[in-house]
């Protein structure tokens, strides 16, 4: 999902998937609901590894203009493929998979955590009520996106580096991911490693609410029009991206402002010296880059979330059908 935009419980999503075409749904039971959690992880780590270079062309769009008005600053990246070509010749092929230690953390810690506090509000009945699972998703979402935080943080930091010519945003200069936790505790503490959260939890919560709000109905559209076979991986794939749109919509706001919360210079007690918080990030950004400045990276947004949410399902119910024979 950005990351973390995927339905927080493989299962209902996984009910019309067929491999190969069968007539009922996939097994649900017979797995531990902690073997569960760490295999829903595990899948989100899998999915995280092949659409991490869009995270890091993503990560360079959002950061590029940083605070000035449109046409006044160079753009060394332009769109999605043209970045992503940028971002080879910067730094290899290699640079495309900036920061991917710390983003499959990221992702064990955030799915693992999201898909345990769904469990439990499955398991009291919440999910039950009009609305429950939405709400559901969103708050075991945001949890999950508070526990992540420090990976994020890293992530972000990683991914915008590079060559002088090349950078945009702040440069942090970490060598490694485990030399970046250890630089901002050394210099921040315990509380400088959850520092730009505010932005995160917004985020992760928005748009775990607005997937599960549209994934499933956008695929029955797609299939409606039989464009693509009913429970076929197609149409998954395809309501994906259609459910895409409105997520990518919805999130991208938040997501620009979490990588720039994440990605700013600090003061010694660690004040942001660019924002004072997530508020005044959306309102420096609106007035100095307008409001399109908040839908900067848009197009990698959408393009990885179809995919990375395909793919999670698909690594899940794998690794699933293995435990369990």
């Amino acid at each position: 999902m950005a990351a973390g935009t995927l339905a927080p419980r493989p299962p209902d999503s996984l009910q019309e998937f067929q491999y190969p075409p069968q007539n009922s749904p996939p097994p649900t039971g017979g797995v531990p609901p902690a073997i569960d959690l760490v295999l829903g992880a595990t899948a989100g780590c899998l999915a995280c590894f092949l659409t991490n270079p869009l995270e890091v062309v993503k990560t360079r769009l959002q950061l590029q203009g940083e605070l000035q008005p449109p046409g006044t600053y160079p753009r060394p990246y332009r769109g999605v493929l043209r970045a992503a070509v940028a971002v080879c010749r910067a730094d290899g092929l290699r640079g495309l998979q900036k920061g991917l230690a710390a983003g499959l953390l990221y992702q064990g810690l955030m799915n693992g955590v999201r898909f345990y506090c769904y469990s439990h509000a499955e398991d009291a009945g919440w999910t039950g009520y009009p609305g429950g699972t939405v709400a559901a998703g969103a708050v075991a979402g945001a949890v999950g996106a508070i526990v992540g935080s420090p990976a994020y943080l890293v992530k972000t930091h990683l991914q915008a580096q590079t060559l002088s010519a090349m950078a945009v945003g702040h440069q942090h200069n970490h060598e490694s991911i485990s030399g970046a936790f250890k630089s901002i505790y050394q210099q921040h503490g315990v509380v400088g490693l959850w520092r730009g959260v505010t932005g995160a939890v917004p985020r992760v919560a928005v748009g775990s609410a607005v997937q599960l709000a549209t994934f499933a109905s956008a695929k029955d559209w797609v299939c409606e029009r039989q464009w693509f076979r009913k429970g076929s991986w197609a149409a998954v794939l395809a309501g994906g991206m259609v459910s895409g749109v409105a997520v990518a919509v919805t999130m991208t706001p938040f997501d620009v402002i979490s990588t720039r919360l994440y990605n700013q210079p600090v003061d010694a007690d660690g004040t942001g010296k660019l924002y004072r918080g997530f508020l005044d990030c959306i309102l420096q950004i609106s007035s100095k880059e307008g409001l399109l400045g908040l839908y900067k990276g848009i197009g990698a947004v959408y393009l990885r979330l179809g995919p990375h949410t395909v793919l999670s399902l698909f690594f899940w119910d794998k690794l699933r059908n293995m435990v369990q024979h």
